[in-house]
């Protein structure tokens, strides 16, 4: 691709890789473009020896590209749950262009707690207020999150560090388990707190559900985490 530019007789000549041409399916580039044809493209950046490199897919839908640049980070937006899929929700937002799905919400972004699927934060149909994390011209999406618009239930709970609490165990993993310490917060108790004789798995000494007596270590804000220790030593109620 010859760049135009009506002050400078020097052009650049570009590249645009074939997965940035279209959004559609395309056998060979000459399905939708030809010698000298005139296109609108969004820069991505350069490769190897300084070539530019260009999107085309990012300029293909004029109103699609308008709607996307308005789209700012922090931004809070409205819309309808589309679909609901194991690795996340996808959301009509408010004001999109038609026949288009333009909002998506990862799974780590729907909720402050513990969810074995998507369907448990949000089902199709309702109605939705979300932040904008990020709006990409090239894929055509607005990335969202239901959590930032949630308190974070961990600065509640950062007072609770030297505290003994008694919980259920959640979920158990080769390395440990986790304790659910209070609405939306759950600790990480390492296997080898589990009991004063070593263990290959923590299975072979709790059960999912099984209440546990623990303290609260550390709640590192920062890393959303919550480290947990046995109170004098291995202590199950």
């Amino acid at each position: 691709m010859q760049l135009v530019d009506i002050e400078d007789e020097k052009a650049e000549i570009a590249r645009i890789p074939r997965q940035e041409a279209s959004t559609r399916r395309m056998e060979h580039p000459s399905e939708l473009f030809e010698v000298g044809q005139e296109i609108n493209a969004e820069e991505i950046g350069r490769w190897r020896e300084g070539q530019l490199h260009l999107s085309a897919r990012a300029c293909e839908i004029p109103a699609l590209r308008s709607f996307l640049l308005a789209c700012e980070r922090g931004q809070v937006v409205a819309g309808t749950v589309s679909e609901v899929h194991n690795f996340g929700v996808f959301v009509h937002i408010d004001g999109e262009p038609d026949g288009l799905c333009t909002g998506f919400i990862r799974v780590p972004d729907l909720t402050w707690g513990w969810i074995d699927h998507p369907s448990e934060a949000v089902e199709a149909g309702r109605r939705i207020t979300a932040e904008v994390i990020i709006a990409e011209t090239r894929t055509g999406q607005v990335t969202l999150s239901l959590k930032a618009l949630q308190d974070d239930p961990l600065i509640r709970f950062a007072d609770q560090v030297g505290q003994i609490l008694t919980g259920p165990i959640t979920k158990i993993v080769p390395l440990g388990v986790f304790v659910q310490l209070a609405p939306d917060v759950v600790g990480f108790l390492h296997l080898s707190e589990l009991a004063d004789e070593p263990a290959e798995t923590p299975d072979q000494l709790v059960d999912e559900g099984e209440l546990i007596t623990v303290e609260v270590t550390e709640v590192d804000l920062q890393r959303h985490r919550v480290r947990l220790s046995a109170p004098g030593g291995s202590d199950r109620t």
